[in-house]
Parts: C-alpha cells; sequence; structure tokens
C-alpha cells in the first residue's frame, strides 16, 4: 500500500472509532478541567505570526524555507524571548490565511506551503526543555488564497489525495482539508499543548472535530477568537482598543470568571499582526498596563510579536522584551500565580480610586494576601479605595519594601505619604486578617427571574451561579435579612459578561449590561416602605457599593431602574444579570487616623462633630447652614508649589445646597452639591489657588451639609476629558435633494464618569448661511448617568443646494473651571443629479438586525455594515426608500467583498433577488446594480442572506 494512501487509511479507521463514542448532542462548556489548569497557573502567551508573507514576502516554500533555515532561525531564541516576557506558552500562527497558509512541519497532505524542516517539532521540544508550552494556531478562512495575486492553496494536488475533486478556496473545501491537518498534528506532537482556533468552519463542527480532539488528545486545550464556543477550553477577546485608560483591557471583554479568557493584543504600536518590514514602535506605558490590569482580572495575555524571517524579533520589540526581563522580578508574586481581586476571588474594589488613580487588585487564593497595582498614579500623595470589608494591618511597597502609613473606616483604606512612585506599576503588598462586617444567611427574591437563574442564587455564596433578570426593567430585588437588623452598605458583583462602556468590535456593537439607576427602600414587615437612597452605580467591573448609612430593618429592596446597555446592541440591552449580593453591616476600622478630618479641625458658631458610620473616622461636622459663621477651618494646609489644586470635600446633603470655600481669606468660590443622604458622604471637587507652605481653608454654606473630609490633588491634566456618551442623530452621510433642504438634528449626551462637570451646552455648530431652529440644550451641572438632550432644525441657505458641509453637534462644559468639550457631526451632501434617492448603510433610519457598523477609510461616509448573512436577523432594511413615481429603477449597490458572496434583495416583502459578487480584499468599495419595481412613495429594501455570509455594505442608490 502507498504511503498516502496507508495515511487515508489510518485517519479513516481513526474517525470511525471516535464516531462511534463521541456523543452527538452539542458540545457542553468544561469551564473547570484539570487539562487547564496550567493555563490557569500562567499570567502570558507570546503570540507568533510568522510565515511565508514575513517580509520581505515569499511564493515559493521551499525559497522560503530556505531562507528560514539560512538566516539562523531556532527554536530556542523564541522560548528565551517568551520567558522574557514572563510567558508560559508560544502560540504559533503559520498557517494563516494572510500569511500563504504555510504549516511549517513536514506533511503527507497536500494543498498548502509545508516545510521538510520540522520546526514545529523543534519548537515544541524547545519549550519542553524550558517548561513553555506550544500551542498551535489553525484557520477556517481560505478567502485570502490569491491576496498576492498567486493561488496559495492547492485544489487539484488536495483533490487527488482524496480520490475527489475539492475546491480548497470554498469554505466547505478548505475546512475538509485543513480538518485533515488537525489529525495529522494530533497524529505527530504528543507534546504539543492544543490548538488556537481562528472561528469556526461548518465542516469541522458538521464532522465532530472538536469532540474528536477531545478523545484523541484530552489533555489539549482548544481556544477560539473572539465568541465563547462552549467546548472550548479559552475565550480569545482580539485587540481590544477604545477604553478609558486606553490598557484597561478588560474594560473591553465579556467573559465572566472562572471561564478561561485571554487578551489578544499587539504589541507593536503600528503595523500587520506579522512583520512588514517597517521598524514599529512598542508603548511601554501601554502595553505594561495590560499586562497588570489582565492579571487583576484573571485574564491571560497573549502578546504579539512579529518575528522576522529569520526568527529575531525586530529591535524596539526585542528591546521591551529586554525590559520586562527586570521590571517583571520585583513584582513576580503579585502578578503570577495570583486571580484577579473584586471578583468571585474575594478582595478589594478595583478601578478608578481617588484624584485620577486607575488600577487593580491581585490576590493569591491560597494566602489570602493581595496587591494594590497603582497602574495610573493620583493626583495625590496617597490611594484611597475600597476595602470591601477586609481589615487591613499592614501595607509595604513591594518593590522598595517601604511600611506605609495607612487609615482604615467607612468601607476605605486609605496608604498615606507614598512618593515613590514606578512609572508603570506602584505595587502595595496588603496584609489582612481577613474580611468581616457582612450579614449571613440572607435570603433574596425578585420580581422578575429568568428560568433556571432564580434570585436564591444572589445570596448563596457562589459567583458560578448567578441571577437573569429575564430581560425586565424596571426588576426589584428584595432582600431578607430575617429580623430587624443594622444595614449599612450593599455589595453588588454583577455578572461581568459584557464590556464596560459602548463600542463596535469586528462590527458587532457592544454595550455593558451593568446596573445605571436605582432606588433602594427598606421595611420592617414587608408591606410598608420607606426610601432609603436612589443614585446610578458607574459601568465598571468588580464589586460596586451602595452605601446607605444607618439603617435598622429585616427587608431591603433594590429596584433596578435601567442599565448602561443601549438598544443598539441588541445582545446586551436590558439584559441585567448578578452572581452576589452581600449586606454588610459594619465598616473595618483601622489603627491610624486620616488627614484633614472635618472633626480634627476649627469649627465655629453652630458647627458641631456627630457620629457618621458612613463617615471617614465614623464623624463628620454638621451645622454648616448659617453661612461664614457656621464653619470649619482647617490652618494648615500646605502644599510644596503655589498653583491651582483640586481641592475634594466628602459631603453629606439632606437637601441640594451650594458649599463655599474660602481660602486665605480671599473672597469664596461655590460649587452646587445635589441632595442625597445626610449621613454618606458623597465627594465634591472644586478647584482652588494655594500658596506655596501652609494655606488657611475654610468651608461653609448656606444650607444643611455636613462635612466628613477634605483632601487636596492636582488637576487633571489638560488633555483629560471624563467620559461621556455623544449620540448624534441622523448618523451617516445625509444625502438630500437639490435646493434649499432642513435636516432636523437630535443630540443627547450622557455623562459615563463618577465625577461632576459644570455649565454643560449641546447644540449644533452651523456652516455660514445656515440657520438653527432651537436654542442650546443646557444643564447647571451633571453627575454620573446625568442626560442632557436637544431637537433642532438646520436649514441651508434659500436658493442653494445644500452642497456638502459637516454640522458639528458639540458638548461644551466645565471641569474644575476648565473647559472640554466632546463633538459629533452629521454630514450633508447634495445628491448626483442622476440619482432620486441615495442612503449610507450605516444611516441611523436603518434597521439592522444582528448586524453591526464598522469604520472603513475608503467607504463612502467612512463606515460600512458588516457581519450580514448567516441568520435571518443578520440583515439590513431600508425603510422609506422614496421615489417620486411608479415604475422600474436602477438599484445601485456599494459593496465589499474578499471573495465570492450573495447578496439577497427584497423589495417591499417580494421574492429575493441574489446580487452575487466577487473580489479581493475587503477595504476597496466596488457597485453592483439590478433592475427593481419600486412604488410611488415610500418603498422598504431588505439586504441578507438567510443560510451563508453575505458581503459587508456601504451605500445604495437609486437612479
Amino acid at each position: 500500500m502507498g504511503l498516502r494512501r496507508l495515511c487515508v487509511a489510518v485517519v479513516a479507521m481513526l474517525l470511525g472509532g471516535l464516531l462511534t463514542v463521541v456523543t452527538q448532542g452539542a458540545a457542553q462548556a468544561e469551564v473547570w478541567h484539570p487539562r487547564q489548569e496550567w493555563l490557569r497557573q500562567s499570567t502570558a502567551g507570546l503570540f507568533l505570526h510568522w510565515g511565508m508573507f514575513t517580509a520581505p514576502k515569499h511564493l515559493n516554500c521551499a525559497e522560503w524555507e530556505r531562507d528560514v533555515t539560512g538566516g539562523g532561525w531556532t527554536a530556542g531564541y523564541w522560548i528565551d524571548e517568551a520567558r522574557k516576557l514572563g510567558a508560559s506558552y508560544v502560540v504559533l500562527a503559520t498557517f494563516h490565511s494572510r500569511l500563504g497558509y504555510a504549516r511549517p512541519w513536514p506533511s503527507q497532505v497536500p494543498g498548502s506551503c509545508a516545510t521538510e524542516r520540522d520546526l514545529l517539532g523543534e519548537l515544541v521540544r524547545a519549550g519542553r526543555a524550558k517548561g513553555v508550552k506550544v500551542v498551535l494556531y489553525m484557520t477556517d478562512d481560505p478567502q485570502w488564497h490569491s491576496e498576492q495575486g498567486v493561488q496559495m492553496l492547492d485544489s487539484a494536488a488536495y483533490s487527488a489525495y482524496k480520490g475527489e475533486q475539492v475546491d480548497l478556496t470554498t469554505r466547505e473545501g478548505f475546512g475538509k482539508y485543513s480538518y485533515d491537518l488537525f489529525f495529522e498534528v494530533m497524529r505527530n506532537y504528543d507534546d504539543l499543548a492544543g490548538f488556537w482556533i481562528d472561528n469556526d468552519n461548518e465542516y469541522w463542527e458538521r464532522n465532530k472535530l472538536y469532540e474528536q480532539i477531545r478523545q484523541l488528545r484530552p489533555t489539549w486545550l482548544l481556544n477560539n477568537n473572539n465568541e465563547d464556543t462552549p467546548i472550548m477550553d479559552t475565550v480569545s477577546n482580539e485587540q481590544k482598543t477604545g477604553m478609558f485608560p486606553s490598557y484597561d483591557y478588560p474594560a473591553a471583554t465579556f467573559t465572566p470568571m472562572p471561564r478561561l479568557s485571554e487578551a489578544c493584543y499587539k504589541l507593536p504600536n503600528t503595523g500587520d499582526w506579522w512583520y512588514d518590514g517597517g521598524s514599529h514602535a512598542v508603548d511601554t506605558r501601554l502595553n505594561t498596563g495590560r499586562y497588570v490590569t489582565n492579571a487583576g482580572s484573571s485574564i491571560k495575555s497573549l502578546m504579539a510579536e512579529t518575528p522576522m524571517v529569520n526568527g529575531r524579533m525586530p529591535a524596539q520589540q526585542e528591546a521591551y522584551n529586554d525590559f520586562m526581563a527586570q521590571w517583571v522580578p520585583p513584582i513576580r508574586e503579585s502578578i503570577q500565580g495570583v486571580e484577579g481581586a473584586g471578583y468571585l476571588y474575594g478582595g478589594m474594589q478595583p478601578g478608578f480610586w481617588n484624584d485620577g488613580a486607575h488600577g487593580v487588585i491581585t490576590i493569591n487564593p491560597r494566602t489570602g494576601k493581595q496587591y494594590v497595582h497603582v497602574v495610573t498614579r493620583p493626583r495625590a500623595d496617597f490611594v484611597r479605595l475600597r476595602d470591601n470589608g477586609y481589615r487591613v494591618t499592614s501595607v509595604r511597597d513591594l518593590r522598595t519594601g517601604e511600611q506605609l502609613r495607612i487609615s482604615q473606616s467607612a468601607g476605605h483604606l486609605t496608604i498615606q505619604g507614598i512618593t515613590k512612585w514606578d512609572e508603570y506599576d506602584t505595587v502595595f503588598a496588603v496584609e489582612t486578617s481577613g474580611q468581616q462586617g457582612f450579614h449571613a444567611g440572607v435570603k433574596a427574591s425578585a420580581t422578575s427571574s429568568e428560568n433556571g437563574f432564580p434570585a436564591s442564587n444572589l445570596t448563596d455564596g457562589d459567583f458560578e451561579t448567578y441571577w437573569d433578570a429575564a430581560g425586565a426593567q424596571p426588576v426589584s430585588i428584595s432582600l431578607d435579612l430575617g429580623r430587624r437588623r443594622k444595614a449599612a452598605f450593599l455589595a453588588i458583583n454583577q455578572r461581568e459578561s459584557s464590556p464596560t462602556h459602548a463600542r463596535v468590535s469586528f462590527g458587532r456593537p457592544e454595550d455593558s449590561s451593568r446596573i445605571k439607576d436605582y432606588q433602594l427602600t427598606a421595611s420592617n414587615d414587608g408591606r410598608d416602605w420607606w426610601h432609603v437612597r436612589s443614585g446610578a452605580l458607574p459601568s465598571a467591573r468588580g464589586t460596586q457599593f451602595i452605601d446607605i448609612g444607618a439603617q435598622e430593618a429585616r427587608y431591603l429592596r433594590l429596584t433596578v431602574l435601567n442599565t448602561w446597555s443601549g438598544p443598539q446592541a441588541p445582545v446586551y440591552f436590558n439584559e441585567l444579570r448578578i452572581d452576589e449580593i452581600r449586606v454588610g453591616h459594619s465598616y473595618p476600622r483601622g489603627l491610624h487616623g486620616g488627614t484633614w478630618e472635618a472633626e480634627d479641625a476649627a469649627r465655629s458658631g453652630s458647627a458641631r462633630s456627630e457620629f457618621c458610620a458612613a463617615c471617614s473616622g465614623t464623624r463628620q461636622v454638621t451645622g454648616l447652614g448659617g453661612g461664614e459663621r457656621d464653619a470649619v477651618t482647617y490652618r494648615d494646609v500646605s502644599v510644596a508649589a503655589a498653583g491651582t489644586y483640586r481641592l475634594q470635600l466628602d459631603l453629606t446633603a439632606g437637601e441640594a445646597f451650594a458649599v463655599s470655600v474660602s481660602v486665605n481669606g480671599a473672597p469664596p468660590l461655590s460649587v452646587a452639591v445635589p441632595k442625597d443622604r445626610a449621613d454618606v458622604p458623597d465627594p465634591t471637587s472644586i478647584a482652588v489657588p494655594l500658596n506655596a507652605g501652609s494655606n488657611t481653608v475654610r468651608v461653609f454654606s448656606a444650607g444643611r451639609l455636613g462635612l466628613d473630609r477634605i483632601s487636596i490633588g492636582g488637576l487633571p491634566q489638560s488633555t483629560y476629558t471624563p467620559k461621556t456618551t455623544l449620540t448624534v442623530q441622523p448618523h451617516g452621510v445625509q444625502w438630500v435633494a437639490p435646493g434649499q433642504q432642513s435636516v432636523k438634528i437630535t443630540a443627547r449626551l450622557r455623562f459615563d464618569a463618577d465625577d461632576q462637570i459644570d455649565a454643560v451646552s449641546l447644540a449644533p455648530v452651523l456652516p455660514a448661511g445656515w440657520t438653527l431652529t432651537g436654542a442650546p440644550a443646557t444643564r447647571a451641572s451633571m453627575r454620573l448617568a446625568g442626560l442632557l438632550e436637544g431637537v433642532w432644525t438646520a436649514t441651508s441657505p434659500a436658493g442653494q443646494d445644500a452642497g456638502s458641509v459637516n454640522i458639528p453637534v458639540t458638548a461644551s462644559f466645565q471641569l474644575l473651571g476648565s473647559d472640554r468639550a466632546v463633538s459629533g457631526a452629521v454630514p450633508v451632501r447634495t445628491r448626483p443629479a442622476d440619482r432620486v434617492f441615495v442612503r449610507e448603510a450605516e444611516d441611523s433610519a436603518n434597521q439592522f438586525g444582528a448586524t453591526g457598523l464598522t469604520n472603513c477609510g475608503q467607504c463612502s461616509g467612512g463606515e460600512k455594515v458588516r457581519n450580514i448573512g448567516g441568520s435571518a436577523d443578520a440583515s439590513v432594511t431600508f425603510p422609506n426608500v422614496t421615489v417620486p413615481e411608479t415604475r422600474s429603477y436602477r438599484l445601485f449597490v456599494q459593496y465589499t467583498v474578499n471573495g465570492p458572496r450573495s447578496f439577497f434583495v427584497t423589495v417591499n416583502g417580494g421574492t429575493p433577488v441574489e446580487i452575487r459578487v466577487d473580489g479581493v480584499g475587503n477595504t476597496i468599495p466596488a457597485v453592483a446594480e439590478i433592475p427593481v419595481a419600486l412604488i410611488a412613495g415610500a418603498n422598504t429594501i431588505r439586504f441578507g442572506n438567510d443560510t451563508a455570509g453575505a458581503p459587508d455594505l456601504d451605500r445604495i442608490a437609486v437612479g
């Protein structure tokens, strides 16, 4: 028997045996499995894109292999570079659609480039010698088969091998080919650690590929890119950007612990995933921040570097690796062998802290030691964060060994007097005596629950079970303490199954499913309820807290009025899920006092010190309602240099009043304080001038406010703008008829930061000659989740076409007295004379189903709609396609596509008409046209493909 036929027979025999034992039902997620343990203990991996199209590109496999070997490629170099990064595994992406489908191993299966030298085997052996695992990347995608103008897939050779005609350039044919490669690799490489699979192929799924991998190689891992496929061990979240801070990669992920997940990102700032011949910089600040914040969320950092043909890393990437080899070891215990804190492993609260500080917490599950990672340092010499009930006994700087002064009260830990800051991550090792202050035995019920996810899951102590609100909003959760008891705060862990802010990722709209506006009431008998507190929670990961003062009640009822998600992201809209809610009855207190407590300052008039459980030091000063005669005066507020500083006042406010501050006897500055609770402080900030050295700060009010404490920090950088969401409609270029035209514009500003902005104004800015109907929308101040909306009509000059203009819509405001602004725009264009209708695919007038918008530099308006096709709801519908008379028209469809695909176009609910198109590259628009019968007035046109992927859609026109 020939070698080829023998291999075919062996594969067939393996498949035949396996198919008798593989379960035919849908695969179930194995969230925990012993094979995953090595990856759970990992911090990072090194992702290597390297193949025939690594610059300089090779179109001949033998020539590429010759240059790889001749250039001195060695497997050990890659393993050593991975270890510098603290990476415990390498993913090799050579059988990649954009790199020539090269296989770095000798193969008996023809169809694409395969080397004679066993590069993969050498890498596996080198990794095994130094404790680094190797995972092999496999693609499902044949569409780039001739990107370079040369066919890289050999259908004839594979067809001869199989004894049947197989077209490798189709998804079905490529699925069959790559399916065989999986088995060849499993047969030949015992020490491989698994497959990193770039999306799914229908042939693989239909033929139970993954189930068979589980049977043949039960210790190997399976990783899928960008989606949570049940049978996979790991979810990889690819190249997320646009977060604030930019390094906070977990803010863009959607996989709750304990599901294994990766953050897959490029280390070079620019360029391709592979070496393209350029020398691209590596942003140390960005990438160390990603490394740390991922560790603080139990996410593995899969860092992509771009080796050259000879395997060497470009100089700037090699330099970054050398830096990491020195930077990580002093803090290794806080990064490796730890889990993210603030989630199911316990720990204090990560995220935004005082004075612009931002970071994460890691926790050692075995010792309970926690590590505070300050990635963005505060504009002050202290860090203040929620302690989540942990009684802190000591804090030291992990790099220097210095013991730090601390204070602890009101649910916060303050680390004081910090003078040494690491440029990228200041790490504090925190020792505690455990967690305290929470009620046990609390029972939960809810007005709505998804079947199988009951409210009892909220208080069962198990973060792997959760309550699902079944899409209801508002929805109420009742907490029964068993009897009348003291309650001071709620600690809420929401399901980390959505990103923390609205974004588009690979054309899929995403949004936060976390609680926004809430109300909290209490009762002793379950019938008569009193108001406790209302407000908004930030869209943030980790434990969130609602302080409620000193309540005595048996029942607490949390009513969630809405979430942060919007209807533009239907997968997340109204999808509220919560892992755990705990009721705290008291806060742990430290041994050291805080600084600048109100009760320690001088008081005059009716100002007096009172007990306040939720206040720092458990006291506040009240009686400030008589103006300057009732005041708190700090006589020694010292700063090193003269300038303007941020003064934060932690105030209690049973009613809405202004607070006034006089510095060194100067005329007072005032800022509004919204109504909240008289026994729960909230921060209010104001910019104040201070002299070098000692200053006197006098605080007073004309209303009933209480002062807990003050703190001094620097002002935000001029480049910082607090996070907002500005939604402007219509979205997309507006194509209007010749002559004078009017455009209705609506805008909605949502303030997403846990801060305050003042003097807020929202309005369009018109081009010369245009007129506006409607006044600017304004608000004196806005805080977290505040909204400002406006509606206007913009009209072009009389007797003229609208031409080509952009109408900016600008929200301007002040942050601590400094001007800031965010903007959107409505582009308006006069449609061509030979067109009776033009509309962008991304226009907000359209209905998008399960599709999504994405940027496209060469497309009309810079955007297009992608993810069309594959199901009935993955379609784009254009309503109100208006034409002047009933007759036949030409429909011009502008699209982008890579490979052969089809639209099915349905007009007014009629029979779908197929538009078949083909192309190379998915960035350059092309135009197809078909005849359509339209009626006078409004028509509806739908674009979809219920069974297969369709092209991306840029714009339509009727002529």
